[in-house]
């Protein structure tokens, strides 16, 4: 009697329980979770370089971020750690690069941390900022505005003053 492939798995499957006391992981358990997200830009005419060095640099931070960074930002380690609108809060920061991503984790006073992508890329003879919000589990409609508002008046500011 020859068994077919789909006979084989639901046998293995049945073994693997009976002998272990759990099933292997379906494909919906496997299934990846993704966030609705929001692409928020503004262009900056100034060389993507210095707008890089400018938003790269944490202490520079508490004069444009203000949704992010106050005055009381401070070095701790690897991490920076300042007061925001959402508490005392620690950031992250991926290593300096020449590909202008300034990725940055932010682990809120809850110690959930909220991964925030942050691109400088070259446009023409000046800069694209691009800043990717996700709207995070039980966050209303009204909150992800309100979050993507702040984001935008971050960018404004950071243009404002890299525009002088």
């Amino acid at each position: 009697m020859r068994l077919s492939k789909t006979a084989i798995t639901i046998l293995l499957t049945t073994l693997c329980v009976s002998a272990f006391g759990k099933s292997t992981k379906s494909a919906k358990d496997k299934m990846t979770t993704t966030f609705p997200a929001k692409h928020i830009s503004i262009t900056i005419n100034r060389p993507s370089e210095e707008v890089y060095q400018f938003a790269s640099n944490p202490e520079n931070l508490p004069q444009w971020a203000a949704g992010l960074a106050d005055a009381t930002l401070k070095k701790s380690g690897a991490e920076w750690v300042t007061n925001s609108p959402m508490g005392q809060v620690k950031i992250k920061f991926v290593e300096k690069n020449a590909y202008g991503v300034i990725d940055h984790d932010v682990e809120l006073p809850s110690g959930e941390v909220l991964n925030n992508p942050l691109r400088v890329i070259k446009n023409s003879s000046g800069s694209e900022v691009i800043f990717t919000l996700f709207r995070r589990p039980n966050m209303t409609e009204e909150m992800f505005a309100k979050d993507a508002e702040l984001v935008t008046k971050d960018l404004k500011k950071l243009k404002s003053i890299l525009e002088k």
